[in-house]
C-alpha cells in the first residue's frame, strides 16, 4: 500500500495524522453522519481511502498545522539555547552563611546545652554552668533565625524560578496541536469519511441484448423420380427352312 503524503505534512507527524484518522473511524458509530460505516464501506476500506488522500485531506486543516509547526520550532530553539545564569543566581556569601549558621549554632547550642547541665548537676551553686546554660540558649536561638533565613531564601528561589515561565513553551505547543488535530479531524477527516459514504456508486451500463439471428431454412433438394427401364425386346423368330 503506497500513502500519498502531503507536502507540508512532515515525516514526524504521519503518526499523528493516523491517530486522529483512526479516532474519528473508532467513534464513527456515535457520528450520524458516519453511521453507516460497515454497511457500504468498512471500516478498514474506508481507513485505505483517507490514507490515499492524506494530502487532501491534511490541506483543511494546513493554516492550523504551519501554528503548529511554527511553535514546536520554536520550542525546540529554546529549549536547545544555552542558558546563561543571572547574576543573582550565583552562589554568595549570604547565601553561604544562610546555610552554615544554622548548622554551626545548632551544633554549638547542643554542646553547651549538654555541657552547661553536666556543670550544673555536679555543682549546681557553680556559675559556669549557668554561663553555659546562658550560651547554649543563644545559640539555639541564632540557629533558629539561620533556619528562618534559609527557608525564607528558599521560598524567594522558588517563587523567582516558577514552573510558569518554564512550561509557557510547552502549554502553547499543546494548544498548538490540539488546535491542529480538532481541525484535522472535523475539517478534514470527517467530511472525506461522510463523503466517501454518502457517494453513490456507479450504475452499470446495460449491455444491449444481441440481435435475433434470422436463420433461412434450406430448400428442399428437388426430388429426381427414377426412370423405369425399357422393357427388353422380344426374341428374333428363327428363319425359316428352306424347300
Amino acid at each position: 500500500m503506497h500513502m500519498n503524503v502531503a507536502p507540508h505534512l512532515l515525516t514526524e507527524d504521519r503518526a499523528e495524522y493516523e491517530r486522529v484518522l483512526d479516532e474519528a473511524l473508532r467513534t464513527a458509530p456515535e457520528r450520524p453522519e458516519l453511521a453507516r460505516t460497515g454497511t457500504r464501506l468498512t471500516a478498514a476500506q474506508l481507513r485505505v481511502m483517507a490514507l490515499n488522500a492524506t494530502a487532501l485531506i491534511t490541506a483543511a486543516a494546513a493554516s492550523e498545522y504551519e501554528h503548529f509547526v511554527k511553535v514546536r520550532e520554536q520550542n525546540r530553539v529554546a529549549s536547545n539555547r544555552p542558558r546563561t545564569p543571572a547574576p543573582d543566581e550565583s552562589p554568595g556569601a549570604v547565601a553561604v552563611l544562610t546555610t552554615l549558621v544554622p548548622v554551626l549554632a545548632g551544633t554549638a547550642a547542643v554542646i553547651f546545652l549538654l555541657v552547661g547541665t553536666v556543670v550544673h548537676l555536679l555543682a549546681p551553686a557553680a556559675a559556669l554552668g549557668t554561663t553555659l546554660l546562658t550560651a547554649g540558649l543563644v545559640f539555639g536561638a541564632l540557629a533558629a533565625a539561620g533556619l528562618l533565613c534559609a527557608g525564607a531564601g528558599l521560598l524567594l528561589t522558588a517563587l523567582r524560578n516558577s514552573p510558569a515561565e518554564t512550561h509557557a513553551p510547552d502549554d502553547e505547543l499543546t494548544r498548538a496541536r490540539a488546535a491542529w488535530r480538532h481541525a484535522l479531524l472535523e475539517r478534514g477527516v470527517v467530511p472525506f469519511l461522510q463523503a466517501a459514504l454518502t457517494t453513490p456508486e456507479p450504475t452499470p451500463t446495460p449491455e444491449p441484448a444481441p440481435a435475433p439471428s434470422i436463420t433461412t431454412a434450406p430448400e428442399p433438394a428437388p426430388s429426381i423420380t427414377p426412370t423405369p427401364d425399357p422393357p427388353p425386346a422380344a426374341p428374333a423368330p428363327p428363319p425359316a427352312p428352306a424347300p
